[in-house]
């Protein structure tokens, strides 16, 4: 149902916004010289002063640098599941602010990490459900290689990028769902209040109960998982300290 994977998908994109790479540059504007020690490519040797990239935001003591935007726009851009209008420059950083709050805290409780074969499975069923991978027929691997270059990646910072995230996941999985319960009566209110008046709207008879109740059951747990997760980025930027940068503007 319409409504059913509406729901789904909105956890889906809130837990997984936060999973790719984690900012760790640490200086407010990054140049060519002997400040850094950074030279940038094909310019050795270049004169003094010459921004390669700055930081947007700070967190924690954490930067997040305008390059960590750009990349979070095109790692958008190759969800299957993304959102098509309203991904601005702004709300790539208030991800990936959310992102570094849930890095931090995940370093302070490791799960056990992600084995290559989970991450081959999720990548295999990755290439199916792209809807751009058709036409570059990612089912072989120079195809799945062409469509990550062509979005501005290698094949092995595309595996590191979905590693943090399926670790993030099980990370959020871990600390709010397990703990969540969905009791019948809130499967049934469910049923009643959203699901019947929805095919009534649609003319079409509603399945029993008991034939969708499990559906039912798993889109409750990701709306109180997501309620969760959103409560809980707030006390964290609220007891943390987090700056956005304006343009010109050097971190502390």
């Amino acid at each position: 149902m319409g409504l059913m994977k509406h729901n789904a998908m909105r956890w889906w994109m809130l837990a997984a916004t936060a999973f790719a790479g984690m900012p760790a540059m640490a200086h407010a504007w990054v140049r060519t010289g002997q400040s850094t020690g950074t030279v940038a490519a094909g310019q050795a040797g270049a004169g003094q002063g010459e921004v390669l990239d700055r930081v947007v935001a700070v967190v924690n003591g954490d930067m997040i640098l305008e390059s960590d935007v750009d990349e979070e726009r095109r790692f958008q851009e190759i969800q299957p599941y993304r959102m098509v209008t309203g991904f601005t420059r702004e709300r790539a950083i208030q991800r990936l602010i959310d992102r570094a709050l849930i890095l931090q805290q995940a370093a302070l409780e490791p799960e056990e990490a992600v084995t290559d074969t989970e991450l081959d499975t999720q990548l295999a069923t990755l290439r199916k459900d792209i809807p751009a991978c058709k036409q570059y027929h990612c089912e072989t691997d120079a195809g799945w290689q062409k469509y990550v270059s062509d979005n501005g990646f290698t094949v092995e910072e595309f595996r590191d990028q979905w590693r943090k995230r399926m670790e993030l996941l099980r990370f959020i999985e871990v600390r709010f769902r397990n703990g969540v319960k969905i009791s019948d009566d809130q499967i049934r209110s469910y049923y009643e209040t959203v699901m019947l008046p929805e095919y009534a709207k649609r003319s079409v008879t509603p399945p029993k109960l008991e034939t969708i109740s499990n559906r039912i059951e798993e889109v409750l747990l990701q709306q109180e998982v997501g309620a969760l997760l959103e409560d809980w980025l707030k006390s964290l930027r609220a007891q943390g300290s987090v700056r956005v940068l304006t343009p010109g503007e050097v971190s502390p």
